[in-house]
């Protein structure tokens, strides 16, 4: 039988902005999920599948240094327009 699993970390911070970190562990699939809000309003939710040698380490009850690594927006460059 599986392992049913479920952790929610909500970090506010100044400016009204939210991020929420999930995990969610049933019958040996899971996923973390990352979501931002941004005074009240969803700006982005990025949901990716957990590795198998994680799962296990969350079983034992072990920390995962790095596990949402993977699931936060990569910042673009502004870059200015030369017109001439």
């Amino acid at each position: 039988m599986g392992l049913n699993y479920h952790n929610t970390e909500i970090k506010t911070q100044s400016g009204g902005k939210k991020i929420v970190r999930k995990v969610t562990i049933k019958d040996n699939k899971g996923y973390k999920v990352v979501t931002t809000y941004n005074k009240g309003k969803k700006i982005s939710s990025i949901k990716k599948p957990i590795h198998k040698h994680h799962m296990v380490s969350i079983k034992q009850g072990k920390f995962v240094p790095g596990l949402f690594n993977e699931c936060y927006m990569e910042r673009k460059q502004k870059t200015r327009k030369i017109r001439h």
